[in-house]
């Protein structure tokens, strides 16, 4: 098997140049949202301007890229509180406990997303695979938790991941709206309507 060599001088100080700019927008939208600027974050870094658009060309691919960051930190977060063996939907109602620690990145979220819905914005691509990716994955469980009798097999998988998703995006969406609304909370609820009617005939664990 070969060994993987690591980047070496140049390329290897361009990474960590990269992954530092990066961690400061990350750090910057957190803090103030879609409305951080680039002057904060190449003063964060230590850099110009000039050399933070050398790695990020352009204010989008940026916060796209920030974007990314806080979903593969939130599926890592939304693993770890779930725990071992629980379902996908258990760690989606975590991640939302990840929302309102970092209020920042769900704004950007939420602003992005719906300009997004416009195929000429440069989020349009991102956020149609982001949901196209999620609705597969969370359609799979799904299927494989209605084969076990964990959810209710009376309504196709794929329809009930939709839901999830909707219900999700649109508790955040309350939540910036009044911080007091206990979104995990009623993600809970929300899951536990996913459970086999009564007398359906569906085996329960």
């Amino acid at each position: 098997m070969t060994k993987q060599r690591k980047p070496r001088g140049p390329y290897r100080k361009s990474a960590e140049r990269r992954e530092q700019i990066l961690q400061a927008a990350y750090e910057a939208v957190d803090e103030f949202g879609e409305r951080a600027s680039l002057h904060d974050i190449a003063e964060r870094v230590g850099v110009t301007q000039p050399a933070l658009t050398y790695y990020f060309p352009t204010r989008d691919e940026l916060l796209l890229a920030v974007l990314e960051r806080r979903d593969v930190l939130g599926k890592a977060f939304a693993g770890g509180a779930a725990g071992a063996g629980e379902s996908m939907v258990d760690g989606m109602v975590a991640s939302t406990r990840h929302t309102t620690d970092h209020p920042g990145l769900a704004k950007l979220y939420v602003t992005l997303s719906a300009a997004a819905t416009d195929p000429e914005s440069p989020a349009h691509g991102y956020f149609t695979e982001r949901y196209r990716g999620l609705a597969a994955e969370v359609t799979q469980d799904f299927q494989e938790q209605q084969r076990a009798g964990v959810i209710r097999a009376d309504e196709p998988a794929d329809h009930l991941a939709r839901a999830v998703l909707a219900v999700l995006d649109g508790l955040q969406i309350q939540w910036m709206h009044d911080p007091t609304v206990d979104i995990a909370a009623i993600a809970e609820t929300f899951t536990r309507m996913l459970a086999p009617p009564a007398g359906s005939g569906q085996e329960t664990p």
